[in-house]
């Protein structure tokens, strides 16, 4: 598990350096600058990162997909060139799924949408909004932390919140490592301490965004009841590994949609499309073939 996520973080901190130099494209609008890559050709998928990431991330899945695709890529408010738009007054999930939408918009025509992580729960919000023509949706793993609260799901609930309760004292206790408290929870206790220092140091370089990430999810109140109303065709897909909290989650989503298919891949964690790409891959080209 270690060394999955650490490779995970180590192509994460060359994507982001990288973009850093200004490589790729942008979308300028008066809002600020979106990410926005596209390879491939085919039906048209959006792929959306989760915290800590860009666009870029998506490479390992979209190369087994060897240009069967059209595949368009973002990154999530403040990572990548996708300018900051939430304040400290407002970091409420429609900003990050408006520069989602701009990205379909962008790309033009009905689209297959694609989230991991954080990037899935976004994925969700755009689904809800339906300010946007999409074919199918695709969720992998969502801290969707708040419909665990909803369907009663009190002890998986309570531990999303010890987590970013941790996280939180951590923070106001000046501790420049408090990203570790979302660290093991994913990858299990003592999983941030093991880390190179280096990988420790990028960690912990993230932290100001993903801090503004998480009360983003936390205040996203997704509910089983609006989950019902989507008719778009969905797939939840979630790791073998993964927290037993962040698995319920995703299961419930699933059993909320009324058009759903789950699946689970074998030995993965949340980390899954850097560690298991091709298993990933595959999943959800099956899925976009059955929405053809």
């Amino acid at each position: 598990m270690i060394a999955d996520i650490e490779r995970f973080l180590i192509e994460n901190e060359r994507l982001r350096t990288a973009a850093a130099r200004g490589s790729g494209t942008v979308i300028e609008c008066e809002a600020g600058s979106i990410d926005y890559e596209e390879s491939g050709r085919g039906p048209t998928v959006v792929l959306v990162p989760g915290s800590c990431s860009t666009g870029a991330a998506w490479r390992p899945v979209i190369a087994h997909w060897e240009n069967r695709f059209r595949c368009v890529t973002t990154s999530l408010l403040g990572y990548g060139g996708t300018a900051e738009r939430r304040s400290a007054d407002d970091v409420g999930i429609r900003h990050e799924a408006e520069i989602v939408e701009s990205v379909i918009h962008w790309a033009g025509g009905p689209v297959h949408l694609v989230g991991h992580s954080f990037g899935g729960l976004t994925a969700l919000a755009v689904a809800l909004r339906n300010r946007v023509p999409l074919l199918s949706l695709s969720v992998l793993e969502a801290p969707a932390m708040q419909i665990l609260r909803h369907a009663g799901e009190e002890d998986h609930y309570r531990a999303f919140r010890a987590m970013t309760d941790a996280y939180s004292r951590a923070l106001d206790a000046g501790k420049s490592d408090a990203i570790a408290e979302m660290i093991d929870f994913y990858g299990g206790a003592g999983t941030f301490a093991a880390w190179p220092q280096r990988i420790r140091d990028y960690a912990i370089a993230t932290t100001p965004v993903n801090v503004v990430d998480w009360a983003t999810a936390s205040g996203f109140e997704l509910e089983p009841a609006a989950l019902g109303a989507l008719a778009v065709p969905s797939l939840l897909l979630w790791g073998e590994a993964s927290h037993p909290a962040v698995k319920r989650a995703n299961e419930l989503i699933g059993q909320s949609l009324p058009r759903s298919s789950v699946a689970t891949i074998p030995g993965a964690a949340h980390f899954m499309i850097s560690t298991h790409p091709a298993e990933v891959a595959r999943a959800i080209a099956r899925h976009l073939g059955r929405t053809e």
